[in-house]
């Protein structure tokens, strides 16, 4: 509120919503009661009762959907206060970990375990980052409903539970590995958000391609090879199946399937975007487009990312027409 709204002003991003949707009572009870897209055969008999041609029943429909969406403002707060977070949780694991032997050598993450101490460093970077999970988790069900809703609440689960899990049995070397790893894209891809409602689009397309290398850097190579390399060898290796072993490392593996479902989506993305020369819609966004021919083919077009990483325009956010809409 006193941060990044202030900003957005000066970038001149407008708290204004999408073009409302003219009152009709009719209309208003069909999309309340019975279903927000009507299928042709009700858009049929609505034209009958309100003696309206069907693309204009169909665009009332699509403003009306529109409007219950978040402003641009909003994502940008939001986008923002994501932002923050991720780039000084991040710039602060580097800082802390530079100097740690386990950042240079894993098999140090299992020496003398578990008998390892906990500073206070170490002790603070968990309960910040078990803290921002937490909240991620809730707000999810008031932020913009997103294609990836369900990966995503798997994705909070299983960090929330690997934090918690790795806590408790003082695996808290390797954990902030796997902290540090995760927060090396997610800043990136909320620059990018934040370029796109800024209205810079060539800056928004290099930080979302900066995010696409980093992120499958990280989580196809880096990850498997470095981090799961430690937890599922190493570890056998040095200290011998516990019992948690095969719990521990399924929610590792657990996270590393949804990192190759999301670069998947991410390299769609970039495929279309070296096509068209820009980046195109995301997958994953609820952003409807306004255009009067789509009004024919279709009753809504959907994006990959929303314009918020939870707005329409994220990834979590890119537009029809080649811009970003609003995860």
């Amino acid at each position: 509120r006193f941060i990044a709204k202030p900003c957005a002003i000066n970038l001149g991003i407008q708290d204004s919503g999408p073009h409302r949707a003219q009152p009709n009572a009719i209309l208003e009870k069909v999309f309340t009661s019975i279903t927000k897209s009507p299928d042709g055969k009700r858009l049929e008999g609505l034209s009958k009762q309100l003696d309206w041609d069907v693309r204009k029943i169909q665009r009332w429909f699509r403003h009306r959907r529109n409007q219950d969406k978040p402003t641009t403002l909003t994502k940008f707060c939001e986008s923002m206060w994501r932002f923050t977070f991720y780039f000084s949780i991040f710039f602060y694991g580097i800082r802390f970990l530079w100097t740690a032997p386990w950042f240079w050598d894993t098999r140090q993450c299992w020496y003398n375990y578990p008998f390892q101490p906990l500073t206070s460093r170490l002790y603070y970077y968990y309960i910040l980052e078990l803290a921002f999970y937490w909240s991620l988790m809730f707000s999810q069900f008031t932020d913009i409903k997103r294609k990836d809703f369900l990966i995503m609440f798997v994705h909070h689960l299983a960090t929330i539970g690997l934090i918690t899990f790795s806590y408790m049995n003082n695996m808290v070397r390797v954990g902030t590995l796997v902290l540090c790893l995760h927060d090396a894209s997610d800043f990136l891809l909320e620059a990018a958000k934040l370029a796109n409602y800024a209205k810079y689009q060539r800056l928004c397309d290099a930080f979302f391609m900066l995010f696409g290398v980093v992120f499958i850097v990280t989580r196809l190579g880096i990850y498997p090879f470095w981090i799961l390399n430690t937890t599922l060898f190493e570890s056998w290796e040095l200290i011998g199946p516990y019992p948690s072993w095969w719990l521990f490392n399924g929610l590792l593996v657990t996270l590393q399937v949804l990192h190759v479902i999301w670069s998947y989506l991410i390299i769609r993305t970039a495929s279309k975007a070296l096509v068209r020369g820009k980046v195109s819609k995301d997958d994953r966004s609820d952003v409807e487009s306004s255009s009067e021919e789509e009004d024919v083919t279709s009753n809504s077009t959907k994006g990959i990312f929303s314009t918020s990483s939870n707005g329409s325009n994220r990834l979590n956010g890119h537009v029809a027409s080649g811009q970003w809409t609003g995860e």
